[in-house]
């Protein structure tokens, strides 16, 4: 592999200088991306595989980026499991049969990746022939609290209250729930890196809504089965959460070679609490990009002194790209990043 520098990262190997990629690098801050997006909805691009593919490179052709992240979402196993997910317009997804019963429980089913995602796993196939060891290729899936919370919510949430109420009134039954989910995530996961990523991500994009007494009784146990698993794979796992801040010393109960962290906690702070036995991920404000190429600048370094030269860290951003993000901008932390530390 030409540039490795990212696997070794995650190894906390030296890498002669801090890998970067960036949550949703490839959307729709990309001219080229929208191109695409204006012919076809969002779904149609993750189900095509050609698609898939063109997308999941489109950054990689414009930027100095060290990782590729196939182009997917973490909902995409959901018709698999018997739940209709659409993705509305200007409203996003939303699932017109949330699971909010034991009845309704009973009846999420496990995929088969194989017959439920199968343009999944045509297009990592397709991208990592056409990067062709350029960059590794990370594969994902959303963690099982989040899926949790999206399947019962039936749509996006502040206060996660259908989701809490079942925790807090049917123990047994989110017990169920969450144990079929972390099957799916493994056979999920595993499939992936069986079709060629070398590195998997859980996105726990919303499991900082729980304190840290339930996200150790109601999340944790779950992740910890599906990265215990999954990590018999071989290849590393990058374990993230946002606004877990607080209780990192729980995150990294979970397992994960990287514990990915958000911009609301200092880089240092948070590798001394995980702990430097781990590799660390972020975790750069994504608003920053939306102000002074200067300022961008200052922000990177700052990041990159926390970590100390230390092996092991990889730069990104604390969560995703943001919609209306000036490409230049993010030209510049990937540039910095590099300037910074000595590639």
């Amino acid at each position: 592999m030409s540039n490795d520098a990212f696997l070794k990262a995650c190894r906390r190997e030296k890498a002669g200088f801090t890998p970067v990629w960036l949550m949703r690098q490839a959307g729709r801050y990309m001219k080229e991306y929208m191109a695409i997006r204006e012919k076809h909805s969002f779904l149609e691009m993750c189900r095509n595989p050609e698609l898939a593919c063109e997308v999941t490179l489109q950054p990689i052709k414009a930027f100095d980026l060290d990782a590729a992240i196939i182009f997917a979402d973490i909902l995409l196993p959901l018709d698999g499991m018997g739940i209709n997910l659409e993705f509305t317009k200007g409203e996003g997804p939303s699932i017109s049969n949330p699971v909010r019963t034991r009845k309704d429980i009973d009846a999420v089913k496990v995929i088969k990746p194989e017959q439920d995602v199968p343009y999944l796993l045509e297009a990592i196939k397709m991208v990592k022939a056409e990067l062709n060891g350029k960059v590794p290729l990370i594969g994902f899936s959303g963690a099982p609290f989040t899926l949790a919370s999206y399947i019962i919510e039936g749509e996006g949430s502040k206060n996660y209250i259908n989701t809490k109420k079942l925790m807090y009134s049917d123990p047994e039954g989110w017990k169920i729930l969450m144990d079929k989910i972390s099957d799916v995530i493994i056979v999920y996961l595993e499939a992936q890196i069986d079709a060629g990523a070398q590195v998997a991500q859980l996105f726990d994009s919303w499991v900082g809504c729980l304190g840290p007494d339930d996200f150790k009784t109601f999340a944790l146990p779950y992740t910890k089965r599906i990265i215990d698993t999954v990590s018999k794979k071989g290849v590393p796992i990058i374990n993230f959460g946002t606004n877990t801040g607080t209780y990192l010393d729980l995150v990294v109960q979970g397992g994960g070679d990287v514990i990915g962290v958000d911009w609301k906690v200092r880089l240092d702070k948070a590798w001394k609490t995980i702990g430097y036995d781990k590799a660390i991920q972020g975790n750069l404000d994504p608003v920053v990009l939306f102000g002074p190429v200067s300022e961008i600048r200052k922000r990177v370094k700052e990041i990159i002194d926390m970590a100390e030269g230390r092996p092991g860290h990889i730069f990104n951003l604390g969560h995703g790209i943001i919609l209306g993000t000036p490409v230049d901008n993010v030209r510049a932390v990937i540039d910095a990043v590099h300037e910074f530390s000595g590639k």
